[in-house]
């Protein structure tokens, strides 16, 4: 099964560990990421910009509304994700709980949906 890991982390920790802040910000995240890597698991994943370089885009009665920069003000950012390949719920839990954002953050895991039948 696929199953998508979000990093969801405390905005203000976030800030200080990718600004150099936090010394052991970055190192627990490479040596995350390479066990990871190395699991065989991953099929894709990205770190993301921060808020503020967001774009948000909504269609209403047919007209174009887009904000830019952060639209809602809230603890936790959105960090990064990994779909992974994994062969249960279970797998996937065990590498949330190894995940550096799952100690001051939260680790969300979904499901991913299959292909639609053919037609």
């Amino acid at each position: 099964m696929q199953c998508m890991m979000l990093f969801h982390e405390d905005a203000t920790e976030q800030a200080a560990g990718r600004g150099g802040g936090d010394p052991a910000y970055w190192p627990a995240w490479m040596a995350y990421v390479q066990a990871l890597n190395e699991s065989g698991l991953v099929v894709s994943g990205h770190g993301l910009q921060p808020p503020a370089a967001a774009t948000l885009f909504r269609l209403r009665d047919g007209k174009r509304v887009v904000h830019d920069g952060p639209y809602a003000d809230t603890k936790e950012q959105l960090g990064g994700y990994f779909i992974l390949e994994v062969p249960d719920i279970a797998t996937a839990l065990e590498w949330a709980a190894r995940c550096p954002a799952a100690a001051r953050g939260t680790v969300e895991l979904r499901p991913v949906l299959p292909p639609p039948p053919a037609a």
